[in-house]
């Protein structure tokens, strides 16, 4: 399992913590391990860019997903692979993180973006119950450890 960090934001990025619940999410997802990850941390002008580019939408956001089209939705625990990139902002994390700290936020994002990578939404009620609750606790699991 290769996960490649690399911080472009100009703020601190917690990479070594990221790195640990990496690890620990493609595990506890029983994705292959041989599949790679890129997490790429940008500052808030980089990450508008990206996301009127790719989401045709205005402003900076916290994270963006690119899955990989190698990496069917669900399929990462068959064979290895790239699932693909997860981009985050920390200076908008920082500001969203009201009842915990910036790290706690990026950590919570970090995770979220692996969800979607692997096909996870929450655009539905139903959908928003599943992927927020394999979330909480895969991120409960791993501050547990």
């Amino acid at each position: 399992m290769t996960i490649e960090i690399t911080n472009k934001s100009g703020a601190l990025a917690p990479g070594d913590q990221i790195q640990s619940l990496l690890a620990f999410a493609m595990s506890k997802l029983d994705l292959h391990p041989d599949c790679d990850l890129n997490v790429t941390f940008v500052d808030d002008a980089e990450m508008t860019e990206l996301h009127i580019k790719w989401m045709d939408e205005p402003g900076s956001t916290d994270v963006l997903s690119f899955p990989m089209d190698e990496m069917k939705p669900f399929s990462a625990s068959k064979g290895p692979g790239i699932i693909g990139d997860i981009v985050i902002c920390p200076q908008f994390a920082a500001k969203q993180a009201v009842s915990h700290s910036a790290e706690e936020e990026i950590s919570l994002l970090t995770v979220h973006g692996v969800l979607h990578l692997l096909g996870f939404d929450h655009a539905e009620e139903e959908e928003h119950k599943v992927m927020f609750g394999l979330q909480d606790k895969t991120l409960a699991e791993w501050r547990a450890k």
